[in-house]
């Protein structure tokens, strides 16, 4: 039984980010504008960060596609990083006599602490930058593939919040395989407009308090087959 893997490489402010997916079919049609389709939608959205502003990702096919479709070997994919032209004094790739200034205070909620003591670090710098979210990028690019290949079995995927904070959103959605363009037009995800704006206001009064809120969102798919996965075990 064939299984689909991934890997991905790369640092928050280095030159890039680089993937590879295995066990993709051969003949699936795919493209760069399909991808970073998906790519732009990951970067929207109420009260993103000043990165978001920076970067525009756009995903390089660098292998595993010919004349539109994949070959059945692994696809590579290249997505740079247009923000690492700031940082060459402080994430150089080569040795250098002249170091960056150390970072030695562990943030809580993070992974600086355990990486650290797991690599016996003395710089953080060297966990932040790759538990940073600028990983997920490359996830949404692979996970991009994946969508196409459901897609050409039928199979759709959609997702809206449902919750910020004390405010709910519980309109009826639509079709499962329309859902997503409705919840793409709010900044927020939400389906109801009133909703909408009593999400963003209880943000912009947790911002203003140096302060987040958290929230619910849910994910639904249609055109599963039966039969998909097993009881037996979860890897089947």
């Amino acid at each position: 039984l064939n299984k689909i893997n991934f890997l991905t490489a790369g640092e928050s402010h280095g030159k890039g980010l680089l993937g590879i997916i295995e066990g993709i079919p051969a003949g699936l049609n795919i493209d760069e504008k399909y991808i970073n389709f998906h790519l732009s939608r990951r970067q929207k959205g109420f009260g993103r960060g000043a990165r978001m502003k920076i970067e525009k990702d756009q995903a390089e096919i660098y292998c595993g596609v010919r004349l539109g479709a994949t070959i059945g070997a692994p696809v590579g994919l290249i997505i740079r990083n247009l923000d690492a032209k700031n940082w060459n004094d402080i994430m150089p790739i080569e040795e250098r006599s002249s170091k960056p200034k150390k970072i030695t205070l562990p943030r809580p909620g993070h992974a600086d602490l355990a990486g650290i003591m797991k690599y016996d670090f003395d710089d953080i710098r060297d966990v932040i930058e790759r538990s940073s979210a600028r990983e997920t990028t490359m996830r949404v690019g692979l996970g991009s593939v994946c969508r196409k290949l459901l897609e050409e079995c039928g199979i759709y995927v959609a997702s809206y919040v449902t919750q910020i904070h004390n405010i709910k959103d519980s309109s009826p959605f639509t079709k499962i395989k329309d859902l997503n363009k409705k919840a793409d037009q709010s900044p927020v995800r939400a389906l109801n407009k009133k909703a909408e704006e009593k999400m963003i206001s209880v943000i912009k009064k947790a911002q203003s308090r140096g302060d987040s809120v958290g929230g619910k969102f849910r994910v639904l798919i249609s055109g599963a087959p039966y039969g998909l996965g097993a009881y037996t075990s979860w890897n089947k």
